[in-house]
């Protein structure tokens, strides 16, 4: 199942929008010179890229109370295990949907925010030394860490929850800003059903699976 894209903007993204289209549109109707003209031109095409960047395209979240669903869009990047969790890394292009979903119905028990480096995505240290925000969700199946993970490009991730808010699965938890990483830690217990290179939509592919 893909997403189904209806022109549905996140409020991030409305002055990078409107700040270069109303430019834009200036320069062209006030511009006397070809240099003029093709700033406009310019200016309005960074407008329409920032539409297409900021757009909240409606998803029919899979339903299944043991499915652990992707919580951003792009492309798996590793799958790996540490001593207590499983881990899935995706790293989100400039032409993914940047919005974040919850992976699981539970209750945002942490978010903690660490400053950082902006490696690119596809450093190994990316997702060591590079700002992050860490949102953790619990449920009675064990806890979940959604790590918003900034880049090169990506300057500032965007968390939309608090502590104490109880979220449904495939609601949305936050942004990162042009492009970046995501990665969910998840119990042990989950069976992980996708693999490097899959491209995964936030609240519809299935991550895992639990029992």
């Amino acid at each position: 199942m893909s997403e189904n894209i209806v022109m549905r903007i996140l409020k991030e993204g409305y002055s990078f929008i409107g700040i270069p289209l109303v430019l834009g549109l200036g320069v062209l109707v006030l511009g006397r010179s070809k240099v003029l003209v093709l700033l406009g031109i310019l200016c309005v095409l960074i407008s329409l890229f920032c539409v297409y960047f900021f757009r909240d395209p409606r998803v029919q979240t899979a339903d299944g109370d043991n499915l652990v669903l992707s919580p951003c869009s792009g492309t798996v990047l590793e799958i790996s295990e540490s001593e207590k969790d499983r881990i899935v890394r995706v790293f989100l292009s400039v032409l993914d949907v940047h919005l974040q979903r919850s992976p699981v119905a539970g209750k945002v028990v942490n978010i903690e925010h660490r400053p950082g480096k902006f490696l690119r995505a596809m450093n190994p240290q990316a997702h060591i030394v590079n700002e992050q925000n860490i949102i953790a969700i619990k449920n009675n199946s064990g806890e979940y860490f959604v790590k918003q993970v900034a880049g090169i490009l990506a300057r500032r991730c965007v968390s939309w929850v608090k502590c104490g808010d109880i979220l449904k699965s495939g609601d949305k938890i936050g942004m990162i800003k042009f492009g970046s990483q995501v990665d969910l830690y998840m119990p042990k217990s989950a069976s992980v059903r996708v693999k490097r290179g899959d491209k995964v939509v936030a609240g519809v592919t299935v991550f895992a699976s639990l029992g």
